[in-house]
């Protein structure tokens, strides 16, 4: 919901990694932090994009640290939103978004439960459109795919070591809700022990969702950090 007010100041991409959203990927792909970083470039290097802002929510931070530490002069400010990758002992909340099985478990209650800290704003149309894309064979095989038990490894697997992140020299944004029951709010006080040249804003009142919850303010955020 984001993307339309962004595209008014800024060229957005929105990839879809390998195993998420509906891109089709090759049989017998392989998912893991290197196959993602790698597909990152090659899409940036398709498109002639030198430099870039990025935002990483949840697992997708982990994926916008990758890229700062690998490819430095391929980012100028960097968002992390919720974000995955540092040391953390996994959550309820994300070992059930991680092996959510759509024959065995409640789309709504988990949006409801899980994510929102506000559950007036699933709606049922959303809900729909969520469980609908889940159903899908191909989406359904990739996540199963790539989150199998015991699900503490891939948290660990998204983890970057403490130097390569404290190496960090883009200027970072942290955001997180305070109420995450998916990614605990300490993972972005690490970040912003971590990197140097970050700041860090705290939602009151919300979950996993920060740009759904709270989106007029998240968006006026990135809109005012890429404008410095």
């Amino acid at each position: 919901m984001q993307l339309p007010e962004l595209a008014r100041y800024h060229r957005v991409i929105a990839p879809d990694l390998a195993g998420f959203g509906f891109t089709e990927c090759p049989v017998g792909t392989t998912f893991d932090q290197g196959v993602w970083l790698q597909q990152v470039v090659d899409l940036l290097d398709a498109l002639e994009v030198a430099r870039v802002h990025v935002v990483g929510n949840s697992f997708g931070g982990s994926m916008a640290l990758a890229l700062a530490i690998d490819h430095p002069d391929r980012v100028d400010r960097l968002v992390l939103m919720g974000s995955v990758g540092v040391p953390f002992e996994i959550t309820d909340g994300l070992d059930r978004v991680w092996g959510f099985d759509p024959d065995r478990d409640d789309m709504g209650e988990l949006m409801r439960n899980v994510f929102a800290y506000d559950d007036s704003l699933i709606t049922e149309e959303l809900v729909a459109s969520r469980q609908q894309a889940s159903m899908r064979p191909r989406t359904r095989a990739a996540f199963s795919a790539m989150f199998p038990e015991p699900r503490q490894r891939w948290v660990d697997a998204m983890a970057h070591d403490e130097a390569s992140i404290r190496a960090i020299k883009a200027r970072t944004l942290v955001v997180h809700g305070r109420d995450d029951n998916v990614i605990p709010l300490q993972n972005s006080l690490t970040l912003l022990d971590w990197i140097d040249d970050s700041r860090l804003h705290v939602f009151g009142r919300c979950g996993h969702w920060t740009q759904v919850e709270h989106s007029t303010a998240f968006t006026e955020l990135l809109l005012d950090f890429f404008a410095e």
